[in-house]
C-alpha cells in the first residue's frame, strides 16, 4: 500500500470519528510524521500529494528538508532545546512543543531577526509521566498568558502527548483535559484559540472525538521507524 492509500485510510477513520461526534472531518489537520525516513521516502509522500509534515527533530529537520522539492510544509512536534530555535524558525512553519517561558522568549527573538511571525503551540503534559515534556495542567494559562505578549509569535492553542497505556479511557481523559484547558485559556484570557494537537497512529479516533484539529500520524502512513537515520 502506498503511503497516499495509506493516508487517505487514516482520512477515511478520521470522517468516522468526526461524524461519530458531531464535527466536520474538514476541520482536521494530519500531520505525517516523518522522523527517522529518509528524504526518498518523504519525497515520494509529496510527490503523492502528502503536503504537512512533521519531524520530532531539529537537526534531522535539517539534513533532510533541503532535499526536497515541491509544495509542502514541516511542523516541530518533539521537543525544542532553546539551542535549536535559531534553525527551528528557519524550517518549521508551527512548533508543537513550546512548555517554558524561556524557549519561547528565544523563539520570539530568532523570528525577529528574520522578519517573521512563528507560530506555535503550547505543549502540555496532560498524563503526568515524568518522562514526558509540556507544562504542568495548572501552569498552562499562565504560560500562555505570557506568551501572548510576545511580539513574533502567534500561538495558535496546545498539544498534548497521550499517555502511554492500553487504557483507552486514560487516553480519552488526557485529551479531554486538553481540550477543557484550550477553553479556559479563551474564557480567562479572552482569546480565541482554536488548535489542538492530539492523538498519533495508536489512538488518533479517540483524539478525533474529544476536539483534535491536528493528529500526528507517522506509523500509520510510513510504516514502522527506521532507527538510526540522521544526526543527534
Amino acid at each position: 500500500m502506498s503511503y497516499i492509500e495509506k493516508y487517505r485510510k487514516v482520512q477515511h477513520a478520521i470522517a468516522d470519528a468526526a461524524v461519530k461526534s458531531g464535527r466536520n472531518p474538514e476541520d482536521i489537520t494530519i500531520i505525517a510524521v516523518s522522523k527517522t525516513f529518509f528524504p526518498s521516502a518523504i519525497q515520494q509522500a509529496i510527490n503523492d500529494g502528502i503536503r504537512i509534515f512533521g519531524e520530532n527533530r531539529v537537526q534531522e529537520a535539517k539534513t533532510k528538508i533541503p532535499q526536497l522539492k515541491g509544495d509542502f510544509s514541516f511542523h516541530l512536534v518533539g521537543h525544542l532545546q532553546s539551542n535549536k530555535s535559531k534553525d527551528a524558525v528557519r524550517l518549521f512553519s508551527l512548533i508543537h512543543s513550546i512548555d517554558k517561558l524561556s524557549t519561547a522568549q528565544k523563539v520570539d527573538r530568532d523570528a525577529a531577526a528574520i522578519g517573521k511571525t512563528q507560530k506555535i503551540l503550547v505543549e502540555v503534559n496532560t498524563s503526568g509521566e515524568t518522562s514526558k515534556s509540556g507544562v504542568n495542567p495548572e501552569e498552562t494559562r499562565a504560560l500562555c498568558g505570557e506568551i501572548l505578549l510576545l511580539k513574533n509569535i502567534e500561538l495558535l492553542g496546545l498539544m498534548t502527548v497521550g499517555p502511554l497505556t492500553e487504557d483507552r479511557d486514560a487516553i480519552r481523559r488526557s485529551f479531554s483535559l486538553l481540550r477543557t484547558l484550550l477553553g479556559d485559556v479563551n474564557s480567562r484570557l479572552g482569546t480565541s484559540l482554536r488548535e489542538l494537537s492530539m492523538g498519533m497512529s495508536s489512538d488518533y479516533t479517540l483524539a478525533v472525538e474529544e476536539g483534535a484539529s491536528m493528529v500526528r500520524i507517522g506509523t500509520a502512513i510510513f510504516g514502522e521507524r527506521i532507527y538510526g537515520y540522521g544526526p543527534a
